[in-house]
């Protein structure tokens, strides 16, 4: 039995590591991996060993890492025929995934969910999978459904719903979404998806000073060597930003985001890659923080393979003005997409998102704006397709209204802003911008009313 009392094919070293290796995955901490390779080594016949090692392989999103995945699936030492269903389920989800087919792993995580909701390791994996696939509804509803199976004295509960949490969260039920974070962070103060989630949700709702103050009163809980460290630091830096905190921001990116001694990891390097690409919307001068960035992609990436990267690799080999490697990556997505193997997510996150979304970064960087506009407005509301959080989105909704802004496009910089300020009014960027445009349209006491209310809330931030 594993700590959810759900039965497990492996010798009792073995599954104690196992059980040991799920509580650091739904804590992010790295010792997942030590935990993981020890049950392995303990009874290779435990499959939920090898399958628990491709998926960390999988979840990396580097292609580069499935020859990996394969070899833990392939060490398995247990005949299939001979393992329980839910045994069977996972490994099929793992295959799959190998094969490139990702969005069909976490349909099968999702089925063997609705039969085992106790299953925390389908609950983690799968829930990962809707983060990658940026499917809002599965990310909340995979983990609704199977809350009803944990009571409240279930000492993991509060790692479901700091899940569930982040889930409401994409689902835009935001108030619901910090109420449930609330009570996850509360239970497991070393919860850093929960915190993560909490962090979403004040952005969302334009709460950014809040925010600030939580993530500095939590700073020790979530910077104790996770792997969210470099994405709860880029939250942070975000929230800076918002304050007009550029110096700031940068700090935070050289200490953490990206230096000498990172990790090329491709999860972090879009969180760079995103904080830099929003520096440079907004005019500012990065000095050669690009370059460093733009070859460690290229040491990562395999194109096509997971598109949300690729959008952050174009970002980076143009913020670095290397135009021609940027129109590689696309001449790329544009061979996989014409001649790639269909079967798999990635071939078609890049057909319909990820190619258009690179053709307009490049567009982006040739001054070519009504190239931008043309490429972004028709996909804008299938972002989500291709991966990622609201927040980390947002960045290709601020370039479409930057290029909106140097057509100009007054009209349909107007509606993009009015949209933004709609959902969200404490946002101090959208406020500067309306500024400058009602500036540049003679509203000059329109502008000043504008101005004023991105300096106040501005102002909060820094407080």
């Amino acid at each position: 039995m594993d700590a959810q009392g759900l039965e497990v094919t492996g010798s009792p070293e073995a599954v104690a590591l196992l059980d040991r290796a799920v509580g650091h995955l739904v804590r992010f901490q790295r010792e997942v991996v030590e935990a993981v390779t020890g049950a392995v080594e303990a009874d290779p016949g435990c499959a939920l060993a090898g399958v628990l090692s491709a998926y960390l392989a999988l979840m990396s999103t580097e292609a580069s890492a499935v020859a990996e995945a394969r070899r833990a699936l392939a060490g398995i030492r247990t005949d299939p025929g001979a393992l329980r269903p839910r045994e069977r389920a996972h490994l099929a989800a793992a295959e799959v995934w190998v094969a490139g087919e990702m969005a069909a792993a976490g349909t099968l995580l999702r089925e063997l969910t609705v039969e085992e909701p106790r299953d925390l390791l389908a609950l983690a994996v799968g829930h990962q999978i809707d983060f990658f696939s940026g499917d809002a509804v599965s990310l909340r509803d995979r983990i609704g459904g199977a809350l009803g199976a944990w009571t409240g004295d279930d000492p993991l509960l509060g790692f479901v719903q700091g899940m569930y949490a982040f889930g409401l969260e994409e689902s835009n039920l935001y108030g619901l979404s910090g109420e449930v974070a609330a009570r996850a962070v509360e239970a497991h103060p070393e919860d850093v998806w929960a915190i993560h989630a909490m962090v979403h949700t004040y952005e969302m709702q334009g709460r950014v000073p809040e925010g600030v103050r939580f993530l500095r009163a939590r700073e020790a809980n979530w910077t104790a060597g996770s792997f969210l460290v470099v994405h709860n630091s880029w939250h942070f830096a975000l929230y800076l930003l918002e304050g007009g905190d550029v110096a700031g921001a940068l700090d935070v990116y050289d200490r953490v985001l990206h230096h000498a001694d990172s990790p090329d990891f491709a999860l972090e390097l879009l969180d760079a890659s995103a904080l830099l690409w929003r520096l440079h919307l907004d005019g500012v001068d990065v000095g050669d923080r690009w370059t460093p960035l733009t070859e460690a992609w290229g040491r990562v990436l395999t194109p096509g393979y997971y598109p949300f990267n690729d959008m952050h690799a174009v970002m980076a080999a143009l913020g670095a003005h290397d135009l021609a490697r940027a129109r590689e990556l696309v001449a790329a997505l544009e061979v996989v997409v014409a001649g790639g193997d269909r079967a798999t997510t990635g071939w078609r996150m890049s057909r319909d998102v990820g190619l258009p979304v690179c053709r307009s970064l490049v567009d982006f960087a040739a001054e070519d704006y009504q190239a931008v506009v043309d490429g972004l407005l028709p996909v804008r509301a299938r972002l989500h397709e291709f991966g990622g959080s609201h927040a980390q989105r947002d960045v290709m909704e601020r370039t479409l209204v930057e290029a909106a802004l140097r057509l100009p496009r007054p009209e349909l910089a107007r509606a993009l802003l009015s949209q933004r300020l709609g959902v969200r009014e404490a946002s101090s960027w959208a406020w500067g911008r309306l500024a400058g445009l009602r500036a540049s349209g003679g509203d000059q006491t329109g502008a000043a009313s504008a101005a004023a209310r991105a300096g106040e809330l501005a102002a909060a931030v820094v407080g």
